[in-house]
């Protein structure tokens, strides 16, 4: 690998780190303004989704260019094909987390549900799942990776389990389900975070090992376990 090369995809690396802090901190705020009913977060998350979408195309931009000026093969090319789709995903937790905000910004105006929802569980699932996904990103660690495929299943589990929860409240009172599906809409976002986490952890296989393993992650799991 060149210098100069080096030198790009050391900077790309940060860059990404540096979108995926962002996208982090938004889906803690949109969770914060949902849960404690701080309305001042959802300006932020709205506001931070503007500076997110533009640093995605910069980093669009900057893969671009690399390839164009370096022309790498093998290993730094899967490298930078996965930061264009990781780019992406992150880009899409964002919208999410916005999403988050915006179902937030209803209920924090009406009563709320007489029921006890885990979504800070959840969310603290969800972020552990992002950062570890980007860390296996950049350190090129397949464990790691692998870590990141089994934690969805919990992550899965707490969607389904609140599901089960406000499908009974609205069940029992009818007066309930517009605030209800609001809160199924945020696990649901939640879920679907974990989920571009989740190809965040199989781009990492690919990049590393050459191996695509999406739509087969859990034969994937049960060959590395052996």
């Amino acid at each position: 690998m060149s210098k100069h090369l080096q030198n790009d995809i050391e900077r790309l690396k940060k860059e990404t780190l540096a979108l995926g802090s962002m996208v982090i901190d938004s889906i803690n705020k949109a969770v914060f303004a949902l849960v404690d009913r701080r309305s001042e977060f959802i300006k932020s998350v709205i506001e931070n989704d503007a500076q997110i979408n533009e640093k995605e195309v910069l980093i669009e931009e900057d893969c671009l260019k690399i390839l164009a000026l370096h022309q790498p093969v093998a290993g730094d090319l899967r490298f930078i094909i996965v930061i264009l789709k990781v780019n992406n995903d992150l880009e899409r937790m964002a919208d999410l987390a916005v999403n988050i905000a915006e179902r937030a910004n209803y209920l924090t105006k009406k009563d709320k549900l007489n029921v006890s929802l885990d979504f800070v569980i959840m969310t603290e699932c969800v972020q552990n799942m992002v950062q570890e996904s980007l860390k296996a990103l950049i350190e090129k660690d397949t464990a790691i990776a692998r870590s990141v495929l089994k934690m969805d299943d919990e992550v899965d589990d707490l969607n389904r389990q609140m599901y089960e929860v406000l499908q009974k409240v609205m069940m029992e009172d009818a007066s309930t389900v517009k605030r209800a599906v609001h809160m199924l809409s945020t696990s649901r976002h939640l879920e679907r975070i974990a989920d571009l986490a989740t190809n965040i952890a199989e781009d990492v296989v690919f990049m590393v090992d050459g191996e695509l393993i999406r739509h087969r992650t859990e034969d994937y799991l049960e060959a590395s376990s052996d």
